[in-house]
């Protein structure tokens, strides 16, 4: 428990005033639960009642669940076929083939000599029970089977294979990359090809069917395609392919027509206080190799400018700053070749095509922009209401952790608050962030909605470290700095993937955000 000085202490330095009307950042700077591992697929995900028990009053927390739909027809996976088959399997038949199994299963261990791995011995399948209140019963099955994650086992990681919970696609992706060991290196290059010929016969039609190409890119896009395919589901270029090379030379002429009305204003006294925030907060940016050189730094400060100018609901908040790079840093590798997002060097890129990358970055973020914009007016509402209801949504998820982290007095709030505006971008490397914003893409709502949901799997991914820490400035401090330096594209999909199985277990539950 943490003194009345340490608390003091904290909010003083999260609540300090900044010049100007810039709303505060709170906080400083800085393989998921899957139930095939745990054998609680079956018994864990009965058919969630979409309606409460009792009626209730109405909530803006409702309204989000009125709105949160499952990204993916359940219909297309043949495993929730072949799961819904098992209610009505016949028992003689499940006994007898156990029974088969387990004869085969002696008769291999009294032969020394073969070294072949004994067949596991299948559970008996049972219809799961019925649940008194639709999402209560599911959630416990969920807090109370969870083991360590891979950090913390001793043991190998079993492989994931395909759930009923995930897109198709998805599970394709992490079978594939599950255990690198196993795979040799021309097997995964075959396996990245093929993907690559994927996108490339989508796109190359003269019509991209946008919902393909959504499917298509929830496990990831390759680094070829991925500019053209992010300005396709940003909806800033048309599916129709005769239509782009139009609609990106009106949009770039627009964009610089607001840089030669706008931009010489910005030391003008209504936006100078604007302009010397923007100036303040862009070297704080990272990956700072690319930050700090000084054509990428007039970019970004024009680039936030002229939102800022165009957007006065909510104009410039610190944050948004942030979410310039990740599209910066994927349209200008499409004329390099370097591999390491982190150290892109733009000084080989000529004028024009540095011209062109800025106002596609610019139109791109204003797209993202558009769909969390109550993230950023005054008082930045939309960000409040997420955090609250990742509070609610992780009580139910894991009590313990929820628990722990309220008597030792961690709100939500000092943590949370910057996963919400700045999208996790200060918890991950930028090459990981990058591979989140694939799949935010391609989800419905994915900035918004199923960030939520991401937010809640990244949280209880830390289980065993935040109930390992007794103190609350240990625990604040762990959880604005986690250990994320080393992470890959192999564990941003495993987030992802708890994150869509809690999406699926709760999006038509109700009850899943009020007590």
């Amino acid at each position: 428990m943490a003194s009345d000085g340490a608390r003091k202490q904290f909010w003083k330095r999260s609540n300090s005033k900044v010049p100007g009307s810039i709303q505060h950042v709170y906080g400083a700077q800085h393989p998921p639960f899957d139930p095939l591992l745990h054998g609680t697929l079956l018994k864990s995900t009965p058919k969630v009642p979409t309606t409460p028990v009792k009626a209730k009053k109405v909530s803006t927390f409702q309204e989000f669940e009125s709105n949160t739909s499952d990204a993916w027809d359940a219909g297309e996976d043949d495993d929730e076929l072949l799961a819904m088959a098992t209610e009505s399997l016949n028992s003689e038949v499940v006994m007898e083939t156990a029974h088969r199994v387990l004869r085969n299963h002696s008769q291999r261990q009294s032969q020394p000599s073969q070294k072949e791995i004994p067949e596991p011995e299948p559970q008996p399948i049972a219809e799961p029970p019925v649940a008194p209140s639709g999402d209560l019963r599911l959630v416990k099955s969920v807090s109370e089977s969870h083991t360590p994650c891979p950090s913390e086992s001793t043991s190998d990681p079993v492989p994931l294979q395909r759930s009923q919970s995930l897109p198709h696609s998805a599970t394709v992706s992490l079978s594939g990359t599950s255990d690198p060991n196993a795979l040799g290196g021309s097997a995964l290059s075959n396996r990245e090809a093929s993907r690559l010929d994927k996108f490339k016969q989508l796109l190359a039609g003269p019509n991209t069917d946008l919902e393909e190409l959504r499917k298509l890119s929830w496990s990831g896009i390759p680094k070829p395609v991925r500019p053209i395919t992010w300005k396709l589901l940003s909806g800033y270029l048309p599916a129709n392919v005769d239509r782009r090379p139009a609609t990106l030379q009106r949009k770039q002429k627009e964009y610089f027509a607001f840089i030669e009305h706008y931009y010489n204003s910005r030391n003008d006294e209504v936006h100078q206080d604007t302009y010397r925030q923007i100036h303040i907060d862009i070297p704080r940016m990272s990956p700072e190799a690319l930050i700090l050189q000084p054509k990428v730094t007039e970019i970004f400060e024009r680039i936030l400018f002229i939102w800022a100018i165009r957007h006065p609901a909510s104009g410039y908040v610190q944050g948004i700053n942030d979410l310039v790079t990740p599209f910066f840093v994927v349209f200008i590798c499409e004329y390099i070749d370097q591999e390491d997002v982190d150290e892109v060097d733009v000084s080989s890129v000529p004028a024009e095509v540095l011209r062109n990358i800025e106002a596609d970055t610019y139109w791109c973020m204003s797209k993202l922009l558009d769909g969390i914009q109550d993230n950023y007016t005054f008082a930045q509402p939309g960000i409040q209401m997420k955090v609250k209801m990742l509070e609610e949504l992780v009580s139910r998820i894991d009590e313990r952790v929820h628990r722990h982290l309220d008597g030792h007095e961690v709100r939500y709030l000092q943590f949370a608050f910057r996963w919400m505006n700045n999208l996790l971008m200060r918890e991950l490397p930028l090459r990981c962030t990058i591979r989140l914003w694939d799949t935010y893409q391609s989800e419905p709502e994915g900035f918004s909605h199923f960030h939520l949901y991401v937010c809640a799997a990244f949280l209880v991914r830390w289980r065993r470290e935040i109930l390992e820490e007794r103190d609350f400035q240990e625990l604040l401090l762990f959880l604005q700095n986690l250990p994320t330096a080393r992470w890959d594209d192999q564990d941003v999909s495993l987030l992802l993937a708890e994150a869509y199985r809690l999406k699926f277990a709760f999006a038509d539950a109700p009850n899943h955000y009020k007590k």
